[in-house]
């Protein structure tokens, strides 16, 4: 679960492309699942929905191998009760997740003009501006983005969030700043991340 939403990737949450429900705010609480297969994700939705029927769906999502649901509301309470609804419910306990595992990241300085220019254009959020430092992150379960860019932007609010990519094969979190904010995100993020519990990939 994130707790207290940071404003640019509570922005963020409602641009996935055909994933767009309600919109999360910042401040709120948001509970996010992956599961494969995809589908069995309408079986997650309808046991957290029946669980709290007032919590928000922001994004229900069904891709090639991978289902992915949000919910948000303001009560973290409340989705701690969704989410133990959603296990009991299949049978499974937390300690069941995948911990995640990194597979890349970078940090690239003063990054030049048409660098900045392609990135731009595949992006999800904001722009990376020619000159800044430009954090890369990449990981698997991909739905561990979430957790990296929103406690990222927690210790660094300078940087801007340019994109992430939370459905897929691999997570990707692109975010531009000065080189200590970006010192400060990556060493959040490794540290969340490596807090994460769960078994490990085979």
């Amino acid at each position: 679960m994130l707790k207290n939403l940071q404003p640019q990737f509570a922005a963020y949450l409602g641009t996935p492309t055909r994933a767009r429900g309600y919109p999360a705010l910042a401040g709120q609480h948001s509970l996010i699942l992956e599961v494969a297969p995809g589908l069995m994700i309408e079986r997650v939705i309808d046991l957290a929905l029946k669980q709290d029927p007032e919590l928000e769906p922001g994004i229900l999502f069904v891709e090639r191998q991978f289902g992915v649901l949000e919910i948000h509301g303001d009560d973290d309470a409340r989705l701690e009760r969704a989410g133990q609804a959603i296990l009991d419910g299949l049978g499974l306990s937390a300690d069941q997740q995948l911990r995640p595992r990194v597979l890349y990241t970078d940090k690239i300085e003063r990054i030049a003009d048409q660098h900045a220019i392609i990135i731009n254009r595949n992006r999800q959020a904001s722009m990376a501006l020619p000159g800044e430092t430009l954090l890369v992150f990449e990981m698997v379960p991909a739905l561990f983005a979430t957790l990296a860019a929103n406690e990222a932007e927690k210790v660094s609010p300078g940087l801007t969030l340019v994109d992430v990519q939370m459905i897929g094969a691999a997570g990707r979190v692109y975010m531009s700043g000065n080189s200590d904010d970006v010192d400060r995100a990556l060493l959040r993020i490794e540290t969340v991340l490596n807090q994460v519990e769960g078994r490990d990939h085979g």
